[in-house]
């Protein structure tokens, strides 16, 4: 996905930059898409979030696509068959994502920029689902690339991209050609079935694998029979139990 596909899109490249979707209480929305569906990892994440609720985003698709360290340093990535991958989104003409809208104090940008540094920030402005648009913006974190997480997060410096990456032996994080790790794929499947039926029907009809052409009902009735019967090991235990 180039990076203009985006280009009709506010970008937020520096935490100073939320505040301009900032409420004038001083908060601004977050979009959950995988984990954060799950008002309990959502609060796990963001103590102070406040007004959690589903919405829609239309133009959208998930994707599988990146590979996430965090994956690596829990011990949960499975290497040899390439079971590494976390999730993002992308533009898609005609997709329709169900989602969960929150907000937390912009104070958290800071936090969520260092977090999740490997994603871009883009603004969407989010549906209920009658159709209605919200009256207030939203970010969503996005599919970035490898030359522009070297470039703009990395600010072009080799420590730094070891410190995110290359300690875990990282070099080439967004790929097409792996699968989504078991343990956090079965976890965003249950935050999606324990939202709503219809968010749980969504999140499988409207997420892919790396080739944008198998859907996560798919892969699960497939090559990824049996993750839904496996348990978190106890590293993960509470947070990603769906």
């Amino acid at each position: 996905m180039a990076a203009s596909e985006f280009s009709r899109f506010t970008q937020l490249n520096e935490p100073k930059h939320f505040d301009a979707i900032a409420t004038p209480d001083g908060f601004f929305s977050i979009c959950g898409f995988g984990s954060l569906l799950s008002e309990r990892s959502a609060r796990g994440t963001f103590p102070g979030l406040r007004n959690f609720r589903i919405a829609a985003l239309r133009d959208f698709r998930r994707i599988y696509a990146h590979v996430a360290a965090f994956f690596y340093d829990r011990g949960i990535a499975k290497e040899d068959t390439k079971e590494i991958s976390s999730m993002s989104t992308e533009p898609c003409p005609g997709g329709y994502l169900i989602i969960t809208v929150f907000e937390v104090p912009k104070s958290e940008a800071v936090a969520l920029m260092e977090r999740e540094s490997e994603f871009r920030y883009i603004v969407v402005i989010p549906e209920e689902l009658d159709g209605k648009p919200f009256t207030h913006p939203a970010v969503l974190c996005a599919r970035y690339s490898d030359e522009e997480f070297f470039h703009e997060r990395c600010k072009g410096n080799k420590d730094i991209y070891f410190k995110h990456y290359g300690r875990v032996n990282i070099y080439q994080i967004w790929r097409n050609d792996i699968l989504p790790c078991r343990v956090y794929l079965r976890h965003c499947v249950l935050a999606a079935k324990n939202l709503s039926e219809a968010a749980y029907d969504n999140f499988l009809d409207h997420t892919f694998l790396g080739d944008r052409k198998t859907t996560i009902r798919e892969y699960l009735g497939s090559a990824g029979s049996g993750i839904m019967e496996e348990e978190p090991p106890d590293c993960v235990k509470g947070r990603y139990d769906g």
